[in-house]
């Protein structure tokens, strides 16, 4: 893969953030066309996604660097070397999230209503910004010898390199793709506001928690080694969508 796309002296141009900056960049887009669609001010939304951004950013680089603190103790200025590849989708999940609960509240927009907005912008995000991982080499998969296997052999990959491994940053962006495709068809159907957000939440759990024992990467283990830190919140995840969806559906009912 192709970790840089272009250096011009100093200046170096990383594949990895082109990604990232075009996953937020579609993301945004979709998510300003659901509001138009469903008649909520589109400005008070790309305000949501500009400081759910931000948050984002540094939610999940925060819980990268404490959940790898080993690597990052002796070189601390590496913490802001984001292009290196290194965040942690659930340390920005919930940094939106809390920054997402803030602003709505504070300009009164429809809280649930809103969140089933963002829902699918976030899948589509990331299926976007995983072709980022697959380039970057981080987030690479375990040794395997299928036919698909990748083989990174660029000396500045994140990935072992002349290992044939599981492309599990293309699984994770197909996986992002097809929880996308299941949010849009759920939106003729939806008996309940946030049932598309929560949805969305239920089903990268539990797809998420499959795809991390294809994971080779170091990225932190609980209870002893069984998880990953990324299985314990997509558990946590899990538990709490299924709650709040029978809660919002009996409250419609």
């Amino acid at each position: 893969m192709y970790p840089v796309l272009f250096r011009i002296g100093p200046f170096t141009l990383h594949t990895y953030g082109i990604f990232v900056a075009m996953a937020f960049l579609s993301a945004i887009a979709l998510a300003l066309r659901e509001a138009r669609r469903v008649g909520e001010d589109s400005n008070k939304i790309l305000d949501l996604c500009f400081y759910g951004l931000v948050a984002a950013i540094v939610g999940s680089r925060i819980l990268y660097v404490l959940v790898n603190w080993s690597v990052f103790r002796h070189d601390p200025l590496e913490i802001l070397r984001i292009w290196h590849g290194g965040l942690v989708f659930y340390g920005g999940f919930v940094g939106a999230v809390v920054t997402a609960v803030w602003y709505i509240k504070r300009h009164g927009l429809p809280f649930l209503k809103t969140l089933d907005i963002m829902g699918p912008s976030i899948a589509f995000g990331q299926f976007v910004g995983r072709i980022g991982c697959f380039f970057a080499g981080c987030c690479y998969g375990k040794a395997c010898d299928l036919p698909w296997a990748v083989t990174f052999t660029h000396p500045e990959s994140l990935a072992p390199k002349g290992v044939p491994l599981h492309p599990a940053q293309i699984y994770s962006s197909l996986n992002g793709l097809l929880i996308f495709l299941v949010l849009v068809g759920l939106k003729r159907i939806k008996g309940f506001e946030g049932q598309i957000f929560w949805t969305y939440v239920l089903l990268y759990g539990i797809t998420r928690f499959a795809l991390e024992y294809l994971r080779e990467d170091d990225r932190g283990t609980v209870i002893q080694g069984m998880f990953s830190t990324s299985q314990l919140f997509g558990l946590i995840m899990v538990g709490i969508a299924i709650a709040i969806m029978i809660i919002l559906r009996r409250r419609s009912v």
